[in-house]
């Protein structure tokens, strides 16, 4: 049996490979995985089938050093972000094949405006799938309260951007007194949807504590900012009952996340600036308001003052007229009532002398008949009086100071008293 060694058949597929491969091609793949190490840049690429997520296509790639240098920073700059997974990307490679380490792709160059389109592509799709769905301006419909001070804050604790933006709420001119919480979660990674989704949920167990809430993170151009390019991400946002505004340090076009917040502004000091600008704002309104009322109070009060004033003279000039008009009829009343009251007492003199002389001689007639009745009486009286009929011999028995009218009153030795017209006798029964 005729055999060779697995040196000698990876010698022949390396040379078929440089024999039908000589010039470099381009290739559209997706990243599966990006990793640095050592100046290199080392790629996984698949190609998934146009019905699902399982892979139809897998080989690595690589990019030397001397290349990656110069490639990596330019294409950074071109779309706004490094190479990473999840990334479709235009390739310039060659084939390379290695006895010991096998095939790969060495990559030469990368064409950013594929990218670009791709990721334009994404943003287009997802945001007309949230059109479909109808929540696209759910969010950006809520208004901003003109006292928004209670502010939920989602971004990485130890984010420069997160720093400057607390100091500059602290530190606002006007002195506005602004109440932050931090809801900490990755802000670069594949773990930025989840993570931020995971926020959300939070801040929404307390939604009532805060009026808006917004998402932070530094970085500007240089940031990865893949992870907010996502449909579930945008529909937690477009879905938060409060306003969501959106500062992730970028300078280029507006990320998916971007378009489905309430507010959007570049950097989390413009965030900063934002919410101090918006309370400066009414702080305006109400100083105005102050000013208006103040103007409209002092302008009511002079036209008031001038009415009183011309009410002032009107009713002294009134009064004074109603003045005289009421003396004339007191005076006359006082005449009239002097006449009655002269009138009234010479009638009621008359009706006094008339009773006088009526009583006087009712008087003069009552006296006389009650005097003959006490002539009568005591004519009576001096006829009913014992020592008048003593006087005619009669005599009074009495026991014991009663006078004695029955025999059976006294009985015998009983001492009696009998009294006569002269003198007393005693004496005793027998």
């Amino acid at each position: 049996m005729n055999y060779i060694s697995l040196l000698e058949a990876n010698n022949l597929v390396r040379q078929s490979i440089e024999l039908t491969l000589q010039e470099p091609l381009w290739v559209l793949a997706e990243l599966a995985s990006v990793n640095d190490r050592r100046g290199h840049c080392y790629m996984e690429l698949i190609e998934k089938g146009p019905t699902g997520n399982t892979p139809v296509a897998q080989a690595r790639a690589c990019c030397w050093a001397s290349v990656w240098f110069s490639l990596g920073p330019r294409f950074q700059r071109a779309t706004g972000q490094p190479l990473h997974a999840g990334m479709k990307v235009l390739l310039q490679v060659r084939a390379n094949f290695h006895e010991a380490y096998g095939f790969s792709w060495i990559v030469q160059d990368i064409d950013p405006t594929f990218t670009l389109g791709d990721m334009a592509r994404r943003r287009k799709e997802i945001l007309e799938q949230l059109r479909q769905e109808g929540v696209i301006d759910n969010n950006r419909s809520l208004a901003i309260s003109p006292f928004a001070t209670r502010i939920a804050v989602i971004s990485s604790s130890t984010a420069a951007g997160y720093g400057d933006f607390a100091s500059q709420l602290a530190n606002n001119d006007y002195g506005f007194a602004f109440s932050t919480r931090l809801f900490p979660a990755v802000m670069q990674g594949e773990q930025v949807e989840q993570s931020i989704i995971a926020a959300l949920d939070n801040v929404f167990e307390s939604i009532d504590d805060f009026d808006a809430v917004v998402i932070i993170r530094g970085g500007g151009s240089n940031a990865d900012l893949s992870g907010f390019d996502t449909l579930e991400l945008a529909e937690n946002v477009a879905n938060f009952p409060i306003p969501v505004i959106t500062g992730i340090g970028h300078e280029r076009d507006k990320t998916v996340l971007d378009e489905v917040a309430c507010i959007s502004v570049k950097t989390p000091t413009a965030v900063a600036a934002y919410l101090i600008d918006n309370l400066s704002r009414t702080l305006a309104r109400i100083d105005s308001a102050a000013e208006a009322i103040s103007v409209a109070t002092r302008r009511t009060l002079e036209r008031e003052r001038l009415r009183l004033a011309r009410l002032e003279h009107y009713f002294l000039s009134a009064f004074s007229v109603k003045k005289v008009h009421l003396l004339s009829r007191l005076q006359s009343y006082e005449q009239r009532i002097h006449s009655a009251a002269r009138h009234q007492l010479l009638v009621q003199r008359n009706m006094l002398d008339a009773h006088q002389r009526t009583i006087s001689h009712c008087a003069a007639t009552n006296i006389a008949r009650e005097r003959s009745r006490l002539d009568l009486l005591e004519q009576r009286i001096n006829s009913a009086n014992p020592m008048n009929v003593l006087k005619r011999g009669y005599s009074l028995v009495m026991h014991n100071g009663t006078i004695v009218t029955d025999p059976k009153q006294v009985k015998t030795n009983d001492d009696l008293t009998i009294m006569l017209h002269k003198g007393v006798i005693d004496a005793t029964v027998k």
